[in-house]
């Protein structure tokens, strides 16, 4: 089974900085990660949510009027053998 990763997508770098001050704020966990190019071709950035959290996370979007593209739901590609060169 695989595992499915959350990211938050931003139109822009701005956006994404103030939905992580204020989930740090609300005492929800999130990640500054690259964007997945699966999930979005814009903004370089995302936030990395957990699946429980992302109810928190739509609420501090809606009260903040923060700006979002989508909340992606992303398969975790994880090559054990990346980077292994012998």
């Amino acid at each position: 089974m695989k595992e499915v990763q959350h990211y938050v997508l931003f139109p822009n770098h701005d956006n994404g900085m103030r939905l992580y001050k204020k989930l740090k704020e609300e005492g929800v966990g999130a990640v500054i990660a690259p964007t997945p190019r699966s999930a979005s071709k814009c903004c370089g950035i995302s936030l990395l949510v957990r699946e429980e959290d992302l109810d928190r996370v739509r609420r501090c979007v809606e009260e903040d009027r923060i700006e979002i593209l989508d909340i992606a739901a992303v398969e975790r590609d994880v090559d054990p053998g990346r980077d292994r060169y012998c």
